[in-house]
């Protein structure tokens, strides 16, 4: 199946790529990998997000559920500095860290970004690492 060498790759829309690196390069710290003029590629916490220009963006995002995408930290610190950076450079808030399933084995932390073309991005901390996958 996956090495853990593999990348896992999601494509997703951009209205402005200029604005798109800004959010997830200058805001949420990733590493941009190339550049196009129809799209932007990047480091996406060690997988890859690519970025088309397209006039097919999200001009509501509804609800987060079923579409949307981010990491799951294993470890709560990374979490927690994730949530500090993104608050620190204003980025956009969807949902504030929020606590679901408590009690459950399931319970974790959880908050959500919205980039400037209105995708979701779900981040996590599960208390019991078995739910990671």
């Amino acid at each position: 199946m996956r090495d853990p060498g593999d990348v896992f790759h999601l494509a997703i829309p951009a209205r402005d790529l200029d604005e798109t690196q800004r959010f997830y390069v200058d805001g949420l710290g990733c590493h941009l990998a190339r550049r196009y003029d129809d799209r932007i590629t990047l480091d996406f916490f060690g997988d890859q997000v690519v970025c088309h220009l397209s006039d097919r963006w999200e001009r509501d995002p509804g609800d987060l559920y079923p579409r949307h995408f981010g990491v799951t930290f294993r470890r709560r610190e990374d979490f927690d500095a994730l949530v500090r950076l993104a608050e620190a450079r204003g980025l956009d808030v969807y949902a504030p860290v929020g606590h679901r399933f408590e009690g459950r084995v399931e319970e974790h932390l959880t908050f959500v970004l919205r980039d400037p073309s209105n995708n979701l991005l779900e981040f996590k901390h599960y208390f019991d690492p078995r739910m990671m996958h």
